[in-house]
C-alpha cells in the first residue's frame, strides 16, 4: 500500500503530538515533522528523529526558494503551530501552492466559531484561510470543540492540583448551554480518518467526543471524585464585562503571555456559554461536515471515561512542566 506522504509542522507541541499519535497509530501515512531552526536541536526533535520520523529543517520566515522545495513532493501539510504563530503560515501556505501541495490543513484544532471579534485568535487563523483560498490551495479546516484535559474544575481537597491548567471554578449564566468537547487522545484519531477522505477536500469538518454543558461536567466531577465543587457563578454582563477588561490590558501590554491568556479565555467563555458558537447546530450552519456523521464506526472518549483516566493519573497534563500564566507548573 502507497502511503500518504505528510509533512507535519508542530509534532511537538500539544495538539501537533495528538495529531502525530493518530497518524501513526492508523498506520496510512509515512510521517515527516517540519521544525524551525531553532528547534532542531531540541530534545524534543531529537525523539521524534529517534521514533523513525524525517525531521525538515526550514526557516518559514527565509528563503521562499527553500521553503517550496523542503515541502515539494508531500501530499498532505498539516500544521499544528503555536498559538501565538498563526500568521507564520502565510509563509508555509504559498510555499504548499508553489509546490503543488494536495491538501493543506491549517492550524484550526479549536471551538467552532465565526471570525469578526469573538475570540482573538480565530481572526488569527482567518487570515490564513483567506491565503488558502487566495491560491486555490486544496484544504480542509478541522475544528474540534475544547478539550477534556482543560475543562476540569478544582477539587477542594486540592488533590489533582498538579494536573491542571486553570484552577477556575467558574459557572456562567445558568451553566445550562451545552458546548462541544474533545479528548485529546481523539483529536489525531479524527484528523486520520478525515485528510484519508475525498469528501473532506475543500471543506470545514468538526469533530468532538461528547456535546456538554459546564453542569453536566459539573455533575460527572462531582459523582467520580466524591467532592462536592466549589463554585463561583457569573452573570453574562459580569463575564462580558471581565472580557473588556481583559482585551484592555491585552492591547495595553500585547507581549505578556499571562494577558493574552487572560484575553484568550474570556474570548473563549463568551463564545461557548453566551453567544453559543460551539454547538453542531451552529457549525452546520456555518458550513460544516460532521465527522460523526461521516465516521460513524469512530469511538470516542466520553467526559466521564476521561474523568475514570484522569483520577487514576493516566492522564498526562498538557505543557508538563510549563508555568504560563494562569497554568500550574507541574509539581514533582
Amino acid at each position: 500500500m502507497v502511503k500518504n506522504k505528510v509533512l507535519l509542522l508542530g509534532a511537538t507541541g500539544e495538539t501537533g503530538g495528538d495529531i502525530l499519535n493518530g497518524l501513526v497509530e492508523d498506520g496510512s501515512f509515512d510521517v515527516a515533522c517540519l521544525v524551525r531552526p531553532s528547534s532542531a536541536s531540541s530534545a524534543a526533535v531529537q525523539e521524534l528523529s529517534t521514533r523513525g520520523h524525517n525531521i525538515v529543517v526550514v526557516d518559514l520566515k527565509g528563503s521562499f526558494e527553500k521553503l517550496v522545495e523542503a515541502v515539494r513532493g508531500y501530499d498532505t501539510i498539516i500544521s499544528a503551530i503555536g498559538a501565538p504563530d498563526q500568521t507564520q503560515q502565510l509563509e508555509l501556505v504559498d510555499a504548499a501552492a508553489a509546490a503543488g501541495t494536495k491538501r493543506f490543513v491549517p492550524c484550526a484544532f479549536m471551538t467552532v466559531c465565526p471570525p469578526g471579534g469573538i475570540i482573538g485568535s480565530r481572526d488569527d487563523k482567518e487570515s490564513v484561510y483567506q491565503r488558502i483560498w487566495y491560491h486555490h490551495l486544496p484544504y480542509t479546516i478541522i475544528d474540534i470543540g475544547f478539550w477534556h484535559q482543560a475543562s476540569v474544575p478544582r477539587l477542594a481537597s486540592g488533590r489533582i492540583d498538579s494536573k491542571l491548567i486553570v484552577a477556575r471554578n467558574e459557572i456562567y449564566a445558568d451553566g445550562n448551554v451545552k458546548s462541544m468537547l474533545s479528548d485529546k487522545r481523539d483529536i489525531g484519531r479524527w484528523v486520520a480518518r478525515i485528510v484519508q477522505d475525498e469528501r473532506t477536500i475543500n471543506k470545514k469538518v468538526f469533530a468532538h467526543s461528547e456535546f456538554l454543558s459546564q453542569n453536566d461536567i459539573v455533575r460527572i466531577v462531582e459523582e467520580k471524585s466524591g467532592e462536592k465543587l466549589e463554585l463561583t457563578h457569573l452573570s453574562t454582563t459580569e463575564l462580558k464585562a471581565r472580557r473588556e477588561k481583559a482585551w484592555a490590558d491585552y492591547v495595553a501590554d500585547p507581549t505578556s503571555i499571562s494577558k493574552r491568556l487572560l484575553r484568550s479565555i474570556d474570548d473563549y467563555n463568551v463564545s461557548k456559554y453566551i453567544r453559543q458558537d460551539d454547538t453542531p447546530e451552529n457549525a452546520k450552519y456555518l458550513g460544516y461536515l460532521d465527522a460523526r456523521e461521516l465516521y460513524p464506526d469512530v469511538k470516542t472518549i466520553g467526559f466521564a471515561e476521561f474523568m475514570d483516566d484522569f483520577l487514576a493519573d493516566k492522564i498526562k497534563r498538557p505543557y508538563e512542566g510549563k508555568h504560563i500564566g494562569l497554568m500550574k507548573p507541574t509539581q514533582k
